[in-house]
């Protein structure tokens, strides 16, 4: 249990160092409907279908964790143009508005980003600011072992919860994302590699439900999702 709740502490950092100043709304009009050459992250957020985000009032999801025996899960409800947010963990129900966090939900608001980017992982790279993209190139895979694109996010060393992380990304030629590397404050060695698998569309956001190591005891996913 103690080597669980060490876990669940690493994947609540592993994804907290994003910014999240840039305005949703403001970032559709980057993937619009001009005539420019789109860049790579936005590519991927497009095959994900960033173009329906716009339309989205309220979405719900439950992240869950199972390790062995142990399994841990959180639930959330989200209002992304208003930024309300409601999280269900055991019985307690905590609400709060991501446009006013005090120190009252610092922590909160810690885990929503964490679940939110393991969630919405392909539009965070488009709504996220103080970030390096770099060039896209081919590169075997390191859980699949087949050829596949990469890019490397790396996040600015002042801002967000916990700066300075890189995730290495791995799509195919149709920009849909298949596994990904998580490098705590950009070390050489990969902190945590993840599939995404099991996608399915909601209301045209296509989002991946599991990520799975290659242990095989160990799988982050997604219920009770709802997309309005």
């Amino acid at each position: 249990m103690k080597q669980f709740i060490t876990l669940i502490c690493i994947l609540t950092l592993c994804a907290a160092c994003r910014t999240e100043s840039k305005d949703q709304e403001s970032t559709s009009e980057i993937i619009s409907e001009e005539k420019k050459e789109l860049t790579i992250a936005e590519k991927i957020a497009q095959a994900h279908g960033f173009d329906n985000w716009k339309n989205v009032n309220d979405i719900q999801f439950t992240f869950n964790v199972d390790r062995g025996d142990s399994h841990f899960e959180r639930s959330w409800e989200w209002y992304p143009k208003t930024d309300d947010v409601t999280l269900t963990l055991d019985n307690d129900i905590i609400k709060y508005n991501r446009t006013v966090v005090d120190s009252a939900f610092v922590q909160t608001d810690k885990s929503f980003i964490n679940d939110k980017f393991w969630f919405l992982a392909p539009f965070q790279l488009v709504w996220d600011d103080g970030t390096t993209i770099s060039e896209a190139i081919k590169e075997v895979a390191p859980m699949s072992k087949i050829e596949l694109n990469k890019i490397t996010i790396t996040y600015g060393n002042e801002g967000g919860y916990t700066p300075g992380d890189a995730y290495d990304f791995y799509f195919n030629d149709d920009y849909i994302i298949q596994e990904w590397v998580y490098r705590k404050g950009n070390s050489e060695s990969p902190s945590m590699t993840t599939t995404f698998e099991n996608y399915e569309d909601f209301n045209g956001l296509k989002i991946a439900k599991e990520h799975k190591m290659t242990e095989g005891n160990f799988n982050l996913y997604f219920s009770n999702i709802s997309v309005h």
